[in-house]
């Protein structure tokens, strides 16, 4: 049985230093989702409710609207993110759903070439607590990670799902060789969690910074909210890092989200002003906190 953990670090965690001499890293994600969402149209019982608007459709019946909803991200969106990381150099996680990538194999392709970290997203966009056999869950699992090796030639090394993990999560991503989970949102730094006889890393996620607020009724409304409370977390981090604290934070972001023009240039505040921080911080894909922090941690006993 997973246990909860109330006291993570006990106001002590390590005092790590990132590879550039920061004291805070920045995780850009990109969740890549668009074709595993729920759908009717592709088989499922209903279709995805959660849209620029609340689904009206009746459940059991095909949602054209919220489909091409979805297909914005994929069809503009993901090219806007594409070029805007290439013009500022900088390399994000991608949250690839399985079945996603399936369809869409060239894109997620295009994701990796440019240098982007593919990481597991399940293979449809759904909770894992819905499994309830661990066989199952296992096979949603290798399902998803060998559409992404054979898709971008590289084999995923993180998983984050929506929502909640079941209580097998952690034990099959310890069985099947993860390097880390990112189904953690309880610290700003990367811990250990017991995952069946083993145990895994934790790079935990984060639902504050994120533009999924966008879509929530008590989130953001204009860009220039994501990009003011993006630049107080980071505030608050660079100068707890003047003290001496290490920390994590997460961006989170949807390519039919903030893949839309006006809520595009909330992403290109967020990179104008992580670029504004020179080497106070580190922007890393997540595969390479995940390992800079193993690598730093080896000799001080972080479990």
């Amino acid at each position: 049985m997973r246990e909860r953990d109330l006291m993570g670090y006990g106001g002590r965690p390590p005092a790590i230093v990132w590879p550039n001499g920061a004291r805070v890293a920045v995780s850009l994600v990109v969740n890549f989702e668009e074709g595993a969402e729920l759908a009717v149209g592709d088989g499922d019982d209903a279709s995805e409710r959660i849209g620029e608007v609340l689904s009206v459709v009746a459940p059991g019946r095909r949602d054209f609207g919220q489909e091409e909803i979805f297909a914005y991200g994929t069809r503009v969106g993901l090219w806007r993110f594409l070029d805007a990381f290439d013009r500022h150099e900088r390399q994000a996680t991608f949250y690839m759903c399985g079945r996603a990538v399936e369809r869409l194999p060239a894109l997620a392709a295009e994701v990796v070439a440019r240098g982007h970290e593919p990481a597991c997203h399940g293979w449809l966009w759904r909770p894992h607590a819905d499994f309830t056999d661990a066989a199952e869950e296992r096979a949603s699992l290798v399902r998803c990670i060998d559409v992404i090796r054979d898709t971008t030639g590289q084999r995923p090394l993180g998983f984050c799902c929506r929502g909640s993990q079941s209580p097998h999560t952690r034990a099959l991503l310890g069985e099947l060789g993860f390097l880390y989970d990112s189904n953690g949102f309880d610290d700003d730094l990367p811990y250990w969690s017991a995952a069946g006889d083993g145990r895994i890393l934790v790079v935990p996620y984060a639902f504050d910074t994120n533009d999924m607020k966008f879509f929530h009724p008590n989130g953001f409304v204009e860009p220039g909210q994501f990009v003011r409370y993006v630049e107080a977390a980071l505030g608050t981090l660079v100068e707890e890092a003047g003290r001496g604290r290490s920390s994590l934070l997460n961006i989170g972001l949807h390519l039919r989200i903030c893949g839309r023009p006006a809520r595009f240039a909330a992403v290109e505040g967020i990179l104008a002003a992580l670029r504004s921080l020179g080497d106070r911080v580190w922007v890393a894909r997540r595969d390479e906190i995940a390992r800079h922090w193993l690598s730093a941690t080896a000799h001080i006993g972080t479990d």
